[in-house]
């Protein structure tokens, strides 16, 4: 970890860390308390329900729950669209800060549903933080990755999934019956998102902004290095500024990206793909269906309901550690390495949990699904789960990476709206056997990886240009 000093960890912790915390957190904290949000909605927030039956069984009730659940990705979508207006308009830095007007404001609405018995609060509540996460998942990556050296770029960038799963794991221990997750609880569960932001109001603004943003958006050479001296401590940054004027002498050739350079530019057009496909791969691996399929998996070995609710936390905590592994690994076996080595090893379980689940009658099959969805949990984190976020913006230049960060976080966050709109109705018609199409997308996605993405550890932007170029 070397050129890792105390402000640059500073900044990382108030950007990153805040930012994945809402985007994390407020992915997984509807799940736990489902039963008793779904009860008040059929009681106190919906009229013309039928009390008669059981609430997940209204259709009402289902309908209004659904809808408050994608209205989260669908403000990702409008989030990820914006990503390149904030990112050039306000910057890097205040773009963060801005942004949590939304996270604000959606956990307010989100916790006053209850006391003014409201689904309407609620929906808008999730759609307001849904479009805080977007713009978090473009703009903190882009930051991280416009601060950090070179030798640390990857490892920096893991720091924004990891934050994810951490929160997720948070999300859940908060949401259980014992802790928040309860009939006064939940408000409070979902209001809780005002705090990361109030954090990062409190410590970003100590942070300068992104010196690639000052030097080559501002033209503000000065303030640029005081940046750069800033976040690098006692190392010399003449390198690093030298590299910077000589982006910048390009970027005075190629002026400021558009949308429609993006897909017409030839030379930008075939790394715009491979973010694309790496953000959608990391959406349609199969992560879902494996954390979905879980809890059965858990009961048909055996566990009772408590029982299987400490084991899916514990298939979380197991998502955080091998996620802390890979912020290693990521500089020292590389990201093409780790992206093979995740969905080859996600493939082989997706097959065997596919042929295991027709066998869970026997006893000892059915322990052996519970390792192979750890396992599976474990090849996630190695690589498919952390990569795509900071991958993209190692991927192109000052003047086309707010474009293509906009894209790629869009294509993400759409991905995310489908599969959770499609996922149910599949496995209702499936079963185990759903498996089989995540098993036939991940090898096809294991043939992209290997054949059009190039290796891009320690590799300046020129050099990851430049590769792209020979592919042509």
């Amino acid at each position: 970890m070397a050129g890792m000093n105390l402000r640059l960890a500073f900044a990382v912790v108030s950007s990153a860390c805040w930012s994945a915390f809402q985007h994390g957190y407020n992915t997984g904290v509807i799940n736990a308390p489902q039963g008793v949000m779904s009860e008040w909605l059929q009681k106190e927030a919906l009229s013309g329900t039928n009390t008669s039956i059981p609430a997940k069984d209204d259709p009402k009730v289902t309908t209004v729950w659904s809808i408050a659940v994608s209205i989260y990705c669908v403000g990702g979508m409008i989030g990820g669209v914006i990503t390149g207006v904030v990112a050039d308009r306000f910057g890097r830095k205040l773009g963060l800060i801005l942004n949590n007007v939304f996270a604000f404001v959606g956990a307010v609405l989100e916790g006053a549903s209850k006391m003014a018995k409201s689904a309407e609060l609620l929906i808008l509540g999730r759609l307001l933080i849904g479009v805080n996460s977007g713009l978090n998942a473009g703009l903190a990556p882009m930051y991280l990755a416009e601060i950090s050296p070179t030798s640390l770029r990857g490892s920096i960038g893991t720091v924004y999934q990891l934050v994810i799963t951490i929160t997720i794991l948070l999300s859940q221990v908060l949401g259980l019956g014992s802790v928040l997750g309860t009939a006064g609880g939940w408000p409070w569960l979902l209001a809780l998102a005002v705090v990361p932001a109030a954090l990062q109001c409190l410590t970003l603004p100590i942070c300068p902004e992104s010196p690639k943003y000052l030097l080559l958006n501002k033209g503000q050479e000065l303030h640029a290095q005081r940046a750069l001296n800033w976040f690098r401590g006692d190392v010399a940054v003449h390198g690093e500024m030298e590299e910077m004027h000589q982006e910048a002498e390009r970027n005075k050739v190629s002026k400021k990206v558009t949308l429609r350079e993006l897909f017409s530019n030839r030379a930008l057009r075939s790394p715009l793909v491979v973010a694309m496909v790496v953000m959608v791969a990391q959406q349609l691996s199969g992560i879902n269906a494996v954390i979905f399929f879980s809890t059965d998996i858990f009961r048909k070995a055996n566990l009772d309901e408590a029982q299987s609710q400490y084991a899916t936390l514990g298939m979380g905590a197991m998502n955080v550690v091998m996620t802390i592994i890979s912020l290693f690994l990521v500089e020292v076996a590389g990201r093409k390495t780790l992206l093979l080595a995740g969905f080859g090893g996600m493939i082989v379980c997706t097959v065997l949990l596919c042929v295991a689940n027709m066998y869970t009658h026997i006893t000892w099959v059915s322990y052996v699904c519970i390792a192979l969805v750890i396992l599976f949990v474990v090849m996630f984190a190695v690589g498919p789960g952390s990569i795509p976020w900071f991958l993209v913006t190692e991927l192109f230049n000052q003047s086309a990476r707010p474009a293509a960060t906009a894209v790629a976080v869009t294509v993400n966050w759409t991905a995310n709206f489908i599969v959770s709109l499609s996922f149910l109705p599949l496995t209702l018609a499936l079963g185990s056997y759903t498996f089989a199409i995540f098993a036939v997308l991940q090898f096809l996605f294991i043939i992209f990886i290997a054949l059009k993405i190039p290796e891009t550890k320690n590799k300046t932007i020129e050099e990851i240009t430049a590769m792209f170029r020979q592919q042509l």
